[in-house]
């Protein structure tokens, strides 16, 4: 059975936020956000776009996440992630038409994968 993002991730607090390549996001649990692609971070003040491609180094507001936990959490229609964070930010992650832009994991394997093209697959469904 097919669980929701929220049930997954909502009240997991954010330990670790690191850059390069990608995107990780390590909640207690343990429980991984990677992001593969570009994505935004909306704060109540400003929004901050990032290319994971071109590698990048954590804002003062990714880092900001540590210790603030995920409120809410969606796959929006198309296949994007959409994370809301108790900080009052949201951060979102696009569909991509070639690439993997996002998945979520525990040290049992994936939980949620976004694939090219938007589709999403549950580890329930492999």
């Amino acid at each position: 059975m097919q669980n929701s993002i929220t049930d997954v991730l909502a009240g997991h607090r954010v330990e670790s936020v690191k850059g390069g390549f990608q995107l990780d996001i390590t909640l207690d649990g343990p429980v991984t956000v990677r992001v593969e692609h570009e994505f935004r971070l909306a704060g109540p003040a400003e929004v901050e776009h990032f290319y994971p491609d071109l590698t990048f180094e954590p804002s003062e507001s990714l880092l900001g996440l540590v210790g603030h936990p995920v409120d809410a959490a969606r796959v929006t229609m198309a296949g994007g992630l959409e994370l809301d964070f108790a900080s009052g930010h949201t951060l979102s992650v696009p569909p991509d038409a070639r690439r993997a832009p996002w998945s979520v994991s525990t040290p049992h394997g994936p939980v949620c994968t976004g694939l090219e093209g938007g589709e999403v697959v549950w580890a329930d469904q492999v």
